[in-house]
């Protein structure tokens, strides 16, 4: 979750504010993000935003016929996610469970959801009015090019609200058409210093969701 820093600050935003190389939004593949079980399937991609534009509250999306939805994330580069950054709806609309699956090629369906074992099962915070982290185990996220979130178990036990979707991490490879995927080492990557000293100072303010 975040924190607050010595003077009172919240370290996350001051972390992700203006111009932070760690988020990833400018690598989501916008166009494509999708859901499923949603009151209006258009809406997905209205909850990848901008961090500046993380405490809007116009933009969201709402489960449909239940309190389970699903949203696909595509990278437009194989990125290694270091934390979700998450604005969920508030009182009966929280969700309370997140279930995430790396690397399907196309969005898991309920289905497959309820028999596929996800890379990660993370239990929600309720009652935030703002965007929490929840950091990821690194190594399982190393080489990602699209997430499936799978929102589920809202109080209410009726509906879903999700206001805000986005990541933390870097890019691992470069994905040219028709070349094989070119490893990046960290070591040589662009500012891949500035990276490390951020994300060790946020880890060191955070414990691995499980």
């Amino acid at each position: 979750m975040s924190s607050l820093d010595p003077d009172g600050h919240n370290s996350l935003a001051s972390e992700l504010d203006g111009s932070d190389l760690s988020n990833l939004y400018g690598m989501i593949d916008k166009d494509n993000v999708h859901g499923l079980n949603l009151t209006v399937p258009e809406d997905a991609k209205g909850i990848i935003k901008p961090w500046n534009e993380r405490d809007d509250t116009t933009h969201f999306v709402e489960s449909g016929v239940d309190d389970q939805t699903i949203i696909y994330v595509p990278f437009t580069q194989n990125v290694r996610v270091k934390s979700i950054l998450l604005k969920l709806g508030r009182g009966e609309v929280t969700p309370r469970h997140l279930r995430v699956y790396a690397n399907y090629p196309n969005i898991i369906d309920f289905a497959e959801a309820e028999t596929t074992k996800p890379h990660l099962n993370i239990s929600l915070s309720e009652g935030e009015t703002s965007v929490v982290e929840y950091p990821l185990r690194v190594a399982a996220f190393a080489s990602v090019s699209s997430l499936s979130l799978y929102f589920r178990d809202s109080v209410g036990g009726d509906n879903s609200r999700v206001y805000y979707v986005g990541f933390k991490g870097d890019v691992r490879t470069l994905r040219k058409e028709g070349t094989k995927k070119l490893e990046i080492p960290a070591a040589n990557a662009p500012d891949a210093a500035v990276l490390d000293r951020v994300m060790e100072k946020a880890g060191a303010k955070q414990t691995t969701a499980r």
